[in-house]
């Protein structure tokens, strides 16, 4: 710009003005983006925290918010700013079984030999009310299947009877019923559980099966019972949010 002239004409009525001067290309501005939607989800209590940490700072008003209740589902939907494309947003909490629990096979017709059993207790000795009652569970059950075999042989070498003499000794050697301390879902404390083992016999093969009459009606009250103190939170946080049952 060395040697150029510049004219500036000035509006009328302005004594001054600011000029700024760019050499070459100009400022590339961005373009603009549409808001960023919240969808979020977690264990059953997540939108109970959201709301205590979003409702005071007025991100969205509860007039416009409705949360959704699946209890078949155990799940809680939290809908924000719902007549608002681009401000819309959710946030679900869902009650989930507990990792453990499902390993186990409670009620669910899994099948254990009795070292593959014997081995999974010995590794989960934390959900055992005592090492004594686990330790006694793994010895009974590692030495299954030995001594199972052990008397069978005698008893043929005795009197033939093989069939009768197995099914006794099956009898008398399974662990019979033991106490579980294990939560059944994700967040929720743990719960005391009486479990009983249950044999499974094909010829000298032997398995069992875990059931627990207990376990089932402990599922129903937690799940019925988390959702309704869910609900009494979010009424007293934010007592405006509409509430639909599914």
């Amino acid at each position: 710009m060395q040697n150029e002239k510049l004219q500036i004409v000035l509006g009328e009525g302005v004594q001054k003005a600011e000029v700024v001067l760019r050499e070459g290309a100009a400022i590339k501005e961005l373009e603009p983006k549409a808001p960023l939607k919240t969808n979020l989800s977690g264990v059953i209590g997540v939108p109970v925290e959201y709301l205590l940490k979003r409702a005071p700072t007025g991100q969205f008003t509860q007039e416009r918010a409705h949360l959704i209740v699946n209890r078949e589902k155990i799940k809680l939907s939290l809908v924000i700013n719902e007549d608002d494309e681009y401000l819309r947003g959710q946030v679900d909490g869902t009650l989930e079984p507990h990792p453990k629990f499902i390993e186990f096979g409670i009620n669910t017709g899994k099948v254990w030999a009795p070292v593959e059993l014997g081995l999974f207790f010995k590794m989960n000795r934390a959900f055992f009310p005592s090492k004594d009652e686990n330790m006694k569970l793994v010895t009974e059950l590692m030495n299954f299947s030995a001594t199972v075999n052990n008397k069978i042989e005698r008893s043929v070498k005795e009197n033939g009877d093989k069939g009768d003499v197995f099914v006794q000794t099956v009898n008398s050697n399974l662990p019979g019923k033991f106490t579980l301390t294990i939560p059944l879902f994700k967040g929720m404390t743990a719960e005391t559980l009486e479990v009983e083992t249950f044999a499974k016999i094909n010829g000298r093969e032997v398995a069992f099966t875990l059931l627990s009459p207990g376990a089932n009606q402990t599922l129903e009250e937690i799940r019925d019972r988390a959702i309704d103190n869910q609900l009494k939170q979010i009424r007293e946080i934010a007592p405006n949010i509409a509430i639909i049952e599914q």
